[in-house]
């Protein structure tokens, strides 16, 4: 098995990316609903940093975004990215997609760092799956939409995926960035063809 990944090195990018992208579909949930640009910022930060602040407060980790000026300026950034561009010039879909490529790179930012501080590999997949899914969890209350938990569209799935893989990958001993690379393609398709082809689940019926 290999030793714990070194989040600086290899992907920490990973966590700034899908900082950004959550934040941005939580500037757009504002922006759907025509809300004043206050709101908009404390969309994209609850959005951004919701699942990550979970993770840590679980795991023992310092809050990630406490000592840190970037992360929420990653935030407000989007949030004014958000706010200057006519919401009509956003395909009515770009809530989807961003919070598509959030979740495959926070679902392994996620997993990853759990492994860092010494988490089992089994409830690290499950810090990566939370990572990747209690932010939008928290802007779909917060937005009054029924939550991602409640869809019958594949969302849970694609972040179980993209977590689980690249902990098997990692403990199978395939090189950090190259099992990131993987698992992130692997939960983005798995996503998509939920987005564009309607993907479910069996439901119960008894």
């Amino acid at each position: 098995m290999n030793s714990p990944p070194l989040l600086p090195d290899a992907l920490v990018m990973l966590d700034y990316f899908g900082i950004g992208v959550f934040a941005v579909s939580g500037a757009l949930a504002a922006a759907e609903r025509k809300l004043d640009f206050v709101t908009f910022i404390f969309f994209a930060v609850v959005t951004g940093v919701g699942g990550g602040t979970i993770r840590d407060l679980l795991i023992g980790a310092p809050v990630f975004w406490v000592n840190t000026n970037a992360t929420l300026l990653i935030c407000i950034g989007a949030a004014l990215g958000v706010w200057f561009l006519s919401y009509r010039a956003i395909v009515e879909r770009a809530v989807l997609w961003f919070d598509a490529v959030g979740m495959a790179a926070y679902a392994i930012y996620g997993a990853s760092k759990a492994l860092t501080y010494g988490v089992s590999p089994i409830p690290a997949f499950v810090m990566g799956v939370l990572t990747a899914c209690a932010g939008g969890i928290i802007r779909d209350i917060l937005a009054n939409e029924p939550t991602i938990l409640l869809r019958r569209e594949l969302y849970i799935t694609p972040a179980a995926l993209a977590a689980g893989l690249f902990v098997a990958l990692f403990v199978a001993g395939v090189p950090e960035r190259a099992a990131a690379a993987i698992a992130a393609i692997a939960g983005f398709v798995l996503r998509a063809l939920a987005i564009t082809r309607k993907l479910t689940l069996p439901l119960y019926s008894r």
